[in-house]
């Protein structure tokens, strides 16, 4: 990064809806600097802040921000970039099952808002891939198109599998990459099948914890307590298992009964040679999916969250240790784009700038 902060070749980077950082930490550690971040969860500052040298949290929603405070922003940067991951709630499986709609869904178009607004060279947006389905996802791509922006439709190039790309985690993530400089592209995988790194390559070293412990060296490297009957139930779980594997004594009436075949994952260890499941908000709870440690006897801990998410290990989420709580923290971890989808996304579009530059 050169002394005005912006890259070396001119670009600087402002985040909507960055949350704890994830995004933002991947795009700075890939060379785009990133000048300003926007969310509405003043909790998530801290960490945005204090990891993440020369971003600047903005407590604001996405409604409230003017495209003249984003240019501000960006300055005199010779490359605008701007990045966003709307909240993906609504356009999760089960909030779409059980909603025909959702004023959340309002968000993308605010963002599509500030893009016509600010005009940015180019844009970057993640999120789940069941948003391709709907119609916002739609108008969201006819408006890219309106304001001259390069950018493919083909589904099958937008939704990426993280281990392809050196991320410990079976995640499908959609990205959404447009230019209004010349066609643009997310880098090729760096990872196959044989090479994907796994639960044991990242966590294999974390210190040992039972249910309820903390780590003396490492305050964010905590696990949630199990009742004695989920200390029953965890010891007979299997890796890649889930409450099938137990005694039926043990399995849950809900789980007993036909439609509790429709949660077969849940309550099940994480697979040492395989990527962990999807890290969700709620991966610090034993029965909230396959979130079980591979052989000891307890769910992951934060910090196994928050490295599976790649999250360095150092990653500051709280000033204090006495404000840590699961809820709060698991949902900043859950909620974030990976630090290396970041990494990747930023180093795309490095390349594309040169690129540019050089025809």
């Amino acid at each position: 990064m050169g002394r005005s902060g912006f890259s070396k070749c001119g670009a600087v980077a402002v985040d909507i809806f960055c949350g704890a950082g994830g995004l933002t930490c991947g795009l700075i550690r890939s060379g785009l600097p990133v000048v300003a971040g926007y969310d509405v969860d003043e909790s998530c500052q801290y960490a945005y802040e204090k990891n993440n040298k020369g971003a600047k949290f903005i407590l604001r929603s996405v409604s409230d921000i003017s495209s003249v405070e984003i240019n501000r922003h960006f300055g005199k940067a010779k490359f605008k970039v701007l990045v966003g991951c709307a909240p993906c709630q609504p356009f999760s499986r089960y909030t779409l099952k059980h909603r025909q709609s959702s004023d959340k869904w309002e968000l993308l178009r605010e963002f599509s808002r500030i893009i016509r607004g600010t005009k940015p060279h180019i844009v970057s947006m993640e999120n789940v891939p069941d948003l391709v389905h709907y119609a916002v996802f739609q108008d969201f791509l006819d408006s890219l198109e309106r304001g001259g922006y390069f950018f493919t439709r083909n589904t099958e190039t937008q939704i990426i599998y993280c281990p392809d790309y050196g991320i410990p985690q079976m995640r499908r993530r959609l990205v959404v990459l447009a230019s209004r400089l010349k066609p643009i592209e997310i880098l090729s995988p760096t990872h196959t099948p044989e090479d994907y790194l796994t639960v044991r390559d990242v966590l294999c070293d974390m210190p040992p914890l039972d249910a309820g412990e903390k780590c003396q060296t490492d305050p964010l490297h905590r696990c949630s307590r199990l009742s004695p009957l989920n200390l029953k139930r965890i010891r007979h779980s299997i890796p890649g298992g889930s409450w099938v594997d137990w005694p039926r004594k043990l399995v849950a009436l809900c789980h007993q009964r036909n439609s509790g075949e429709t949660y077969p994952s849940v309550y099940g260890r994480m697979e040492w040679n395989r990527p962990s499941p999807t890290i969700t908000t709620l991966f610090f709870g034993y029965g909230n999916g396959r979130f079980g440690h591979p052989d000891q006897d307890r769910a992951i801990s934060l910090r196994e969250g928050a490295i599976l998410q790649t999250f360095p290990s150092n990653y500051f989420f709280c000033e204090s240790e006495n404000n840590i709580t699961f809820s709060k923290i698991g949902r900043m971890i859950g909620n974030a784009v990976p630090v290396r989808l970041g990494a990747i996304i930023g180093k795309s579009i490095l390349k594309h700038i040169t690129s540019y530059l050089s025809k």
